[in-house]
């Protein structure tokens, strides 16, 4: 048996605005496990500028990660390691399920069932993300999110109420991810801004570690405010469980690589129904290994609303998987197969 990783840079079709800036490329790690007869896989979804493990020992990590697998040794301690534990997690239930298409069984996973998603519109100016929500739209989503915070404000409003002169809330959906670009002293008149146009919730609205300011705020908010960034670096279930306490959010967003795996995303979603939250999970940048793993943890969870799944077409060398978008849902197609550049062996 033989274990190794492989680093793997996905490179965007167009540069993709982000909160971060612009991103052309995205740096992805691969956990491979040989035994011989099958090679498994688990992706490690590193997001450079927001994932607490993105720092220094990286790349060493990986190394007694690999070393533990193929000697059956302890693994060490990825509590602080996140993407790494999700990476983890998806290679051993790629494992145990037998192939890629058996990680959760479900309607998902067999092809009989889609997941509903919701299309992303990404920061740009207001035109050319009027063109892209119309895309969207002609595409079959009946569910966006945009990405604000990068303009302007008053020219996303305008944006905003275009779009509803157009699409009613019956019509369409529409999520915003503010990725923390307001002000605690002005977020609170923005947000009745957004209400007033029939959003459906916000993400972020300020940065993250503000507890005591995004309390108040989801105390009095006239719209569901769904924590992101705030659910990144509570490494412990106590941290967890206090967040949640302490600001009582309307909604949290779920992004595995980000938080530590399914294992961590199943303690979220306790602790939202706990807490009369509702939730729901969007990949992050992740390649189609990546997607695959959340898209199937996500499905096993018979989720009511749409996720924020299905970022598969972003890149052009991307990992090709029978994921598939069909309208304004995300589907496993059994009848193709993946294409997986790690059958060899290290250099």
């Amino acid at each position: 048996m033989t274990a190794y990783w492989k680093k793997h840079n996905l490179e965007f079709t167009t540069p993709r605005g982000t909160s971060r800036g612009i991103m052309s490329s995205k740096p992805s790690y691969f956990l491979i496990l040989n035994d011989g007869a099958d090679i498994f896989v688990g992706e490690c979804g590193l997001l450079p500028g927001l994932s607490i493990d993105d720092r220094e020992g990286y790349e060493s990590l990986l190394n007694h990660v690999v070393s533990a697998l193929m000697n059956e040794n302890k693994l060490p301690d990825l509590t602080l390691w996140p993407s790494i534990q999700c990476g983890l997690e998806n290679l051993e239930l790629h494992r145990a399920g037998g192939s890629f298409q058996h990680i959760f069984n479900t309607p998902f996973s067999s092809g009989d069932a889609g997941i509903e998603i919701n299309g992303l519109v990404w920061m740009d100016k207001a035109e050319q993300m009027f063109q892209e929500l119309n895309s969207k739209l002609e595409t079959g989503y009946t569910c966006v999110k945009l990405k604000i915070g990068a303009i302007d404000f008053n020219d996303e409003i305008n944006l905003l109420k275009h779009i509803r002169k157009q699409y009613t809330s019956t019509d369409v959906v529409i999520r915003v991810d503010a990725n923390g670009a307001f002000s605690a002293n002005d977020a609170y008149k923005k947000l009745s801004q957004l209400a007033a146009l029939d959003i459906h919730s916000i993400e972020q609205p300020i940065k993250a570690g503000q507890w005591n300011e995004m309390a108040e705020l989801c105390a009095k908010t006239p719209l569901p405010i769904a924590l992101d960034e705030e659910l990144i670096g509570l490494t412990t279930s106590a941290e967890r469980q206090i967040m949640m306490e302490t600001i009582k959010p309307q909604a949290i967003i779920l992004k595995p690589s980000l938080i530590g795996g399914f294992k961590i995303s199943d303690e979220w979603i306790e602790l939202a129904e706990e807490h009369d939250a509702f939730w729901w999970a969007t990949s992050a940048l992740e390649s189609n290994v990546g997607l695959n793993a959340i898209a199937q943890y996500t499905a096993s969870k018979n989720p009511k609303i749409a996720q924020g799944l299905g970022t598969g077409m972003l890149y052009t060398n991307n990992i090709s998987s029978p994921l598939e978008i069909r309208k304004n849902k995300l589907f496993y197609n059994p009848e193709k197969e993946w294409e997986i550049p790690f059958s060899y062996e290290p250099v």
